[in-house]
């Protein structure tokens, strides 16, 4: 069953009204139902603006920060896309309404094989899944146009960095703890990086290695 036209206003004025403005962001997020990526006990909350709890102990994550975290990426539809931290894959499939191509990793590989069933569900060809350490980004896949980092991390890790390519955007949290983070977006440049800090959130940590489920 798709989602009701009331879902959808729901959504989309909770989006707006945090400042997501661009309209290519907006039309992704009604194209993409956040109810499929919602499910078990808190599926009737699936259209509130709030973070929810996932398989593995991951979130997905509340809309307007999906919104802003996508709007401050400005992808373009010849971009190629690294994210970091599948989770339910809900915003890969809003990046691949945007994108040319979205590579998304993830640690967990129950939270993998459920997003590639969804992806597969929408006939989201463009999203190309990994179950992998994402500390330390798709060097082989590298350069990305675009990265998107769903942890937190202490600093914007390096190796991301330098797979960022010239002229390219990355949008990471980062902090020292669970309470205090800050949403950065960082532009590398011919000469290095410049970076502009977006708003406080709060994200499960980046972590090394592979998960246990």
């Amino acid at each position: 069953m798709s989602w009701s036209d009331e879902q959808k206003m729901r959504l989309l004025f909770a989006v707006r009204s945090k400042g997501v403005t661009d309209k290519a962001v907006l039309t992704a997020m009604e194209k993409i139902d956040r109810g499929l990526f919602v499910q078990g006990i808190f599926a009737d909350r699936a259209y509130d603006d709030t973070p929810l709890p996932i398989i593995c102990g991951q979130t997905i994550s509340q809309p307007s920060v999906v919104g802003i975290m996508t709007q401050a990426l400005e992808v373009g539809p010849r971009d190629k896309v690294l994210e970091l931290g599948t989770g339910s894959g809900y915003q890969a499939a809003i990046l691949s309404q945007l994108a040319r191509r979205v590579y998304t990793v993830d640690r967990f590989k129950r939270l993998t094989q459920q997003a590639q069933t969804l992806f597969d569900q929408l006939g989201l060809t463009n999203i190309i899944t990994f179950c992998t350490d994402g500390s330390h980004g798709l060097p082989e896949h590298a350069p990305f146009d675009r990265i998107i980092v769903t942890a937190a991390a202490e600093d914007p890790p390096g190796p991301l960095l330098a797979q960022l390519r010239i002229g390219g955007i990355m949008v990471v949290p980062v902090g020292q703890s669970d309470a205090v983070q800050s949403l950065i977006r960082v532009r590398r440049t011919e000469e290095g990086f410049d970076y502009d800090e977006l708003l406080k959130v709060r994200f499960v940590p980046l972590l090394e290695g592979l998960g246990r489920e």
